[in-house]
């Protein structure tokens, strides 16, 4: 058993005593193949809650805050998270980004990049399009929701793919980055109104 998959099962244990969490859109969810999971950011538990309901291993995007002490920065590394650079373009994260989506893998962003508790698209940062359209990977959106007080409601609700593929045969400007990244965020926010 993998270390992810270890500590997966521990969690599972934890958090599913601590909150009550429903899922929905489980059609949606993509056995195999490279994928970007994008969501809302309400709590520092929402990559958490994700990864236990989500059957694969993500790969998440963390804030480099996260990385400054070794026992943390040793926890994350070990289930695949990696820092970014809120403030400025970062060539490494970009190029590790690609390598999980390039090996197949599912690897998980906040477009917003921090926590938020009012919508804004034009909190949509353009990184997450760049990603999006460099790799041509397919996004799935995710809206989370919930207080994260002690045995409370918890729902992660998986949207309808986001196909990019009418920017397979173009060469992406960087508004169109930006464009893309707001899309994503919108998205998001509508899956609860769709469902």
């Amino acid at each position: 058993m993998s270390f992810y998959n270890f500590l997966k099962k521990i969690a599972n244990v934890v958090f599913k005593i601590i909150y009550r969490i429903n899922v929905y859109g489980e059609e949606n969810l993509q056995e195999k193949g490279s994928l970007i999971i994008c969501s809302n950011h309400i709590h520092n538990f929402d990559p958490i809650i994700i990864s236990l309901v989500y059957p694969r291993q993500i790969f998440w995007m963390a804030k480099k805050q996260l990385f400054r002490y070794k026992i943390p920065a040793y926890f994350l590394e070990k289930l695949g998270a990696f820092p970014v650079d809120r403030e400025e373009a970062d060539l490494s994260t970009f190029k590790k980004s690609l390598k999980v989506l390039k090996n197949d893998g599912v690897l998980g962003i906040f477009p917003e990049g921090t926590r938020v508790k009012e919508i804004d698209l034009e909190n949509a940062k353009p990184g997450v399009g760049l990603i999006a359209l460099k790799s041509k990977t397919t996004v799935l959106p995710v809206f989370i929701e919930g207080n994260y007080k002690p045995f409370s409601r918890i729902n992660v609700y998986f949207g309808e793919k986001i196909d990019l593929s009418d920017y397979h045969n173009k060469r992406p400007s960087k508004d169109d980055y930006l464009l893309v990244s707001k899309n994503i965020l919108k998205s998001i926010y509508s899956i609860k109104q769709r469902g």
